[in-house]
């Protein structure tokens, strides 16, 4: 598995990423959360990062995304990045 594309919410703050995880739990649209909440500009495009290879995100983020598994969750995350605190939903790998 060498590439990947995944939804993002970017935030500054673990409480403000739990908060939008349990909407997330609760049946929020996870592209319409991104548009209101995350601080990334893909957030125009609902979070949407698009397709990236293994190694093009940051460590933290990239573990995340390409653990065995994650494709199959409705989100991963908080995952905290020297950028904020993420949640990621995988998209697909290959």
């Amino acid at each position: 598995m060498n590439k990947a594309s995944a939804l993002h919410i970017l935030v500054k703050t673990e409480p403000e990423a739990l908060a939008l995880a349990k909407k997330l739990d609760g049946g929020a649209d996870f592209s319409q959360l991104a548009k209101r909440n995350s601080m990334c500009p893909s957030k125009k495009r609902g979070g949407d990062l698009g397709e990236f290879k293994r190694g093009a995100m940051v460590k933290p983020f990239d573990n995340a995304v390409f653990k065995k598994g994650s494709e199959d969750q409705s989100y991963i995350g908080p995952v905290k990045t020297r950028f904020g605190f993420h949640l990621i939903r995988v998209l697909y790998k290959s």
